[in-house]
């Protein structure tokens, strides 16, 4: 288990996503369509069109961090909103 240092956000990034994408893809569409650094220490998730994969990219301190989860059934519940991103809390 990986523990976030307090203070941490994490961000739905809305809309559908590339899963093609790696770290840059993904670091290069928090700066341009969502106006944040991918350094910031915030988690960004981004959603397949599928809804069946996520990729989460976070910095700590040593560098950027991919993570990737994909559901062999179902899909992952997201926010109906077309861009930008949405903060959810730890509750």
């Amino acid at each position: 288990m990986i523990s976030l240092p307090s203070g941490t956000r994490i961000w739905l990034v809305a809309g559908i996503t590339d899963m093609r994408k790696s770290f840059n893809g993904l670091g290069e569409q928090v700066q341009h369509m969502l106006n944040d650094n991918p350094f910031s220490g915030h988690l960004f998730i981004f959603r397949g069109r599928r809804g069946d994969m996520i990729k989460i990219l976070w910095a700590d301190a040593d560098g950027l961090c991919l993570f990737t989860r994909r559901l062999e059934e179902g899909q992952f519940i997201w926010p109906a909103v077309r861009d930008g991103k949405v903060s959810i809390t730890r509750s």
